[in-house]
């Protein structure tokens, strides 16, 4: 493709900041491979113009757009109608612009975790086993409603402030359950896996250090940042024998079907957008 023009089929990632996101380069590494004449950007309104953004782009030509922070809980707000996903997790990354001016809601956030416990540790069940979740922001409210929509007896969110992680599970139902940091040793010894939804580990702040020997050794271990790509929290889980899942991998396969939703196709094979995204992690260190 030589340029965009009036056929070019247009999609978009919006956040602030937005400037690092890998988002851009795996659809458009997907869409050159595929040689569709597509185009994927990237937005960054203020957090007030975002609303005024969505109603400004409804019955327009661009397909639909990617949301990221600060974005996601305004999106679903945003939209006309909403998949049951994207109101559990209450939070939207995903809006369609259909040509009568609506606009749909939904959330692969989901779909992209589970996907990468599938990927990365393939013996894992969410079905088996109680999950314990670590944060009660949006993030860790979006994984909670994916691990209830796929079957886990119980969802343990664990969180400093026990009122937030309250809140969610009142939101999400009898299956998830609040808890204060305190009680986070007694709640992995029959844990099936951990997920870090909190910032920490995060570039710029404090990493996590949580003591995992009581988690069983055959629990995988999810961090769901990835600047850095291998967190303090990955190595000691690596280091103790743990699977572990990292970021990336999430990013990546919640990704795939925004791709189809937006260009009519799942991405082609072949094409190892992961190593893209290390090259460009390497080069922005």
């Amino acid at each position: 493709m030589s340029g965009i023009s009036g056929a070019t089929r247009l999609a978009a990632v919006v956040g602030r900041p937005v400037r690092h996101s890998l988002s851009p380069l795996i659809h458009n590494a997907w869409l050159a491979a595929a040689g569709i004449d597509g185009a994927y950007l990237a937005l960054s309104p203020s957090e007030e113009g975002f609303p005024h953004l969505v109603e400004g782009l409804r019955g327009s030509s661009l397909a639909g757009i990617n949301v990221t922070l600060p974005f996601k809980e305004a999106a679903l707000a945003a939209a006309d109608v909403a998949s049951t996903r994207a109101q559990l997790a209450g939070a939207a990354n995903l809006l369609l612009f259909a040509e009568d001016g609506s606009v749909q809601a939904d959330n692969t956030d989901g779909q992209g975790l589970l996907g990468a416990f599938a990927s990365q540790a393939s013996g894992f069940d969410p079905a088996a086993a109680p999950v314990v979740i670590l944060g009660a922001g949006g993030a860790a409210r979006g994984a909670a409603a994916a691990f209830v929509l796929a079957g886990a007896p119980k969802v343990r969110l664990v969180n400093r402030t026990k009122g937030r992680a309250e809140a969610i599970a009142h939101a999400l139902g009898e299956a998830v359950s609040a808890h204060a940091w305190s009680e986070l040793p007694g709640l992995l010894d029959d844990a099936g896996a951990l997920v870090n939804a909190t910032s920490l580990g995060l570039e710029g702040q404090a990493p996590l250090e949580i003591e995992l020997d009581p988690l069983p050794a055959s629990a995988p271990v999810m961090d769901m940042v990835y600047r850095p790509l291998t967190t303090r929290l990955l190595e000691d889980a690596a280091g103790a024998g743990h699977p572990v899942v990292d970021g990336l991998e999430m990013l990546i396969l919640q990704a795939a079907p925004s791709f189809e939703a937006f260009f009519g196709q799942a991405p082609p094979a072949g094409v190892d957008v992961r190593a893209l995204a290390l090259a460009a992690l390497e080069q922005d260190a």
